[in-house]
C-alpha cells in the first residue's frame, strides 16, 4: 500500500482529477440511467474519464463509485449488484492509473435519513457503507474518499466503516454553504465542527468539495486550517450553476479557476481538483500553476 500521506508531508501538492458526472454525460450517460452500472455496460468509457484526467495532469483519480451505496443502487433494481459494481469501477481507475497515480475511491452519501429524522438505523448504515468499501479495498484502492457529505454523523459513521474494515487511508470532505452565520452544511454543521469530530475520528485527510466555486472554497480551506494540521483536499465547481438556454452550465473557464490555484495552496490545500462543471481542461490549467 503506498502511503499518500508521506508525500504530502514533504510538501507537495497533489492534483487531483474534475468532475464524473460532467464527463459521464458527455460520454452518453441519458437521464434516468445509473451512473454506477456503467462500470460493468461501458467500461471502456468509464476507465477513458480517467485516462483523460491523468493525460490532464491529475496525480489522483477517483472513481465511478460515487453513488454505489445499496441504498442508491435500490433506486435502479440494482442493490444486489453493490461488489460487483464498486469493485469494477475502481479496478477501472486503477487500470488506468498505473503506478504513478493515485486512486481515491468516491462513496457519496446514501440519501437516507438516520432516526429520528429518518427511518434507518445507525447500525443499518454502516453495514451498507461496510459493504461499498470493502468492494473498494478488493478493487485496489489507495484511499477511500467519503465526499460531498453535509450529515456529520452519515460522514463519520462512513469513515469509521472505513477505518474498521480496512487498512486503507480515509479522507472525509464536507460541503458548505454561505449564510448569514458564516459556513454550515445544509444539515447545519459548522466548519470547526465538522473539523474536529473528524480529527479526533483520526481520518487521514479533510477536506470540503462541491456547492462553491473557488472564492469561496479558499475561504472554507482558510478555515479548515485553524483547526487541523491534517492534509486538506479542496475541490471546487467551475463557478455556480446557472441555466442557460434551458440547460445547467458552470460558467468558470480553466483560465479563471487557475488563476485562483496559487491562493488556494496559501490557504492551506494540499489535495486540489475539481468538482461539478470541471473538465480535463480545467485541470490541466491547474496543473499548468502547480507544476509548472
Amino acid at each position: 500500500m503506498r502511503n499518500i500521506k508521506e508525500t504530502l508531508t514533504k510538501g507537495t501538492i497533489l492534483l487531483a482529477d474534475g468532475a464524473w458526472g460532467t464527463m459521464l454525460h458527455e460520454a452518453g450517460l441519458k437521464p434516468g440511467e445509473c451512473p454506477e452500472e456503467w462500470n460493468v455496460t461501458h467500461p471502456e468509457e468509464v476507465s477513458g474519464i480517467a485516462r483523460r484526467y491523468i493525460e490532464a495532469g491529475s496525480k489522483i483519480v477517483l472513481t465511478n463509485t460515487f453513488g454505489g451505496s445499496a441504498f442508491k443502487l435500490a433506486q435502479y433494481n440494482l442493490e444486489d449488484r453493490v461488489g460487483q459494481i464498486n469493485y469494477e469501477g475502481v479496478r477501472l481507475s486503477k487500470e488506468a492509473a498505473g503506478s504513478e497515480v493515485y486512486v481515491f475511491s468516491s462513496l457519496g452519501p446514501t440519501g437516507k435519513f438516520l432516526e429520528p429524522l429518518g427511518d434507518v438505523t445507525e447500525s443499518e448504515m454502516y453495514e451498507v457503507f461496510k459493504e461499498q468499501i470493502q468492494a473498494h479495498a478488493r478493487g485496489g484502492a489507495d484511499v477511500i474518499l467519503i465526499e460531498t457529505m453535509s450529515d456529520l454523523k452519515e460522514a463519520s459513521i462512513a469513515a469509521r466503516a472505513a477505518l474498521e474494515n480496512t487498512d486503507l487511508q480515509v479522507a472525509v470532505t464536507m460541503t458548505f454553504e454561505k449564510g448569514q452565520a458564516g459556513y454550515r452544511t445544509m444539515m447545519g454543521v459548522t466548519i470547526e465542527q465538522a473539523v474536529k469530530e473528524l480529527d479526533e475520528l483520526g481520518v487521514d485527510f479533510l477536506g470540503t468539495n462541491c456547492g462553491n466555486g473557488i472564492i469561496p472554497i479558499i475561504e472554507i480551506v482558510e478555515e479548515m486550517r485553524r483547526y487541523t494540521s491534517r492534509p486538506l483536499i479542496a475541490q471546487p465547481n467551475a463557478g455556480m450553476p446557472r441555466l442557460v438556454d434551458g440547460k445547467t452550465q458552470f460558467l468558470d473557464n480553466p483560465a479563471t479557476m487557475a488563476s485562483s490555484i496559487s491562493e488556494l495552496i496559501r490557504a492551506g490545500a494540499t489535495i486540489i481538483g475539481g468538482c461539478c462543471g470541471t473538465t480535463p481542461a480545467h485541470i490541466k490549467a491547474m496543473a499548468q500553476v502547480i507544476y509548472g
